[in-house]
C-alpha cells in the first residue's frame, strides 16, 4: 500500500473512530438525553456570559437557522439551553446555556482536552510543529472545499 492509500485509510478510520468514541465518552448517564450533534450545538453556544443570536451559531455550525431552531427547541425542552429576546431588538432570539448545558459543555471540553493531550504528549516540540502544520493543511483543504 502506498503513502496516499495508507493516509486515506488512516484518516477515514480516524474520523470514524473519533465520532464513535466521542459519542461513548461524552454521552454519559447524566447526558443520555442528547446526541453528539446536540453536544456540538452546545459547544458552539459556549459558556460566555453573553448570549448569542441564532444566526451566529447557525453560521458557525454551517447549518440553516431553521435546522438550528429544531435542535434548539429540543435542547430548551431538555433543559440545556435558554432562549431570550434581545432587549435592543425584540425580533432577535438569543440563546445561552443553562446550568445543565454548562455542565455538558465542560464535560465535552474535558474529553477534547484529554484527546489532544494523549495525541501530543510523547511528541517532541519539532514533531508537534510538523503535526500542527499537517493538520493546518488539512483544515485549509476542507475550508476551500466548503467554498465550492
Amino acid at each position: 500500500m502506498d503513502f496516499q492509500e495508507s493516509m486515506n485509510e488512516f484518516l477515514v478510520g480516524l474520523f470514524r473512530d473519533i465520532m464513535d468514541i466521542e459519542e461513548k465518552a461524552v454521552i454519559t448517564s447524566e447526558f443520555k438525553d442528547i446526541s453528539n450533534n446536540d453536544m456540538h450545538v452546545i459547544e458552539k453556544i459556549g459558556i460566555n456570559s453573553e448570549a448569542k443570536n441564532m444566526s451566529m451559531v447557525a453560521k458557525e455550525l454551517s447549518v440553516t437557522t431553521g435546522t438550528l431552531t429544531i435542535a434548539i427547541n429540543s435542547l430548551v425542552k431538555k433543559g440545556y439551553v435558554e432562549r431570550t429576546r434581545s432587549e435592543a431588538d425584540r425580533r432577535v432570539v438569543l440563546i445561552s446555556l443553562s446550568k445543565k448545558g454548562k455542565r455538558a459543555y465542560e464535560h465535552h471540553k474535558i474529553f477534547h482536552e484529554n484527546m489532544i493531550k494523549a495525541t501530543v504528549e510523547k511528541l517532541t516540540e519539532e514533531e508537534k510543529q510538523v503535526f500542527a502544520k499537517g493538520l493546518s493543511n488539512l483544515k485549509a483543504y476542507f475550508e476551500e472545499y466548503k467554498k465550492e
